[in-house]
């Protein structure tokens, strides 16, 4: 099994910043892909950004530019910085990790953009 928790979400104004990072633990080995989901009220949950353990990213269009994941594979982290922050942008965002075919997730952070 792995454990994930999210941290640093919070609420910012338009055109801010937030860091979210995610720690996993417990059977981490060979975690090929880490990343972030984000669920707003009403909508479905949405890719926002991943990364494999060689490097390879993948962003939604909505924040190419704006955000960038990042991992550590000897820490068992990945980190989303967010940038230019916009409303839409409101969501509980959700780490994952991905192994065999399983997704693992974390419990959610809340991210609020005022406008």
């Amino acid at each position: 099994q792995v454990q994930l928790v999210e941290s640093g979400g919070g609420l910012v104004q338009t055109g801010g910043s937030l860091r979210l990072t995610c720690a996993a633990s417990g059977s981490t080995y060979t975690l090929l892909k880490m990343g972030w989901y984000r669920q707003a009220p009403g909508k479905q949950r949405e890719l926002v950004a991943s990364i494999t353990v060689g490097g390879s990213t993948n962003y939604a269009d909505s924040v190419k530019g704006r955000f960038t994941v990042s991992r550590d594979n000897a820490k068992n982290s990945v980190d989303l910085l967010m940038n230019s922050l916009k409303p839409e942008d409101t969501a509980v965002y959700y780490c994952y990790a991905w192994r065999n075919g399983v997704n693992y997730w974390g419990l959610g952070t809340q991210v609020t953009v005022s406008s």
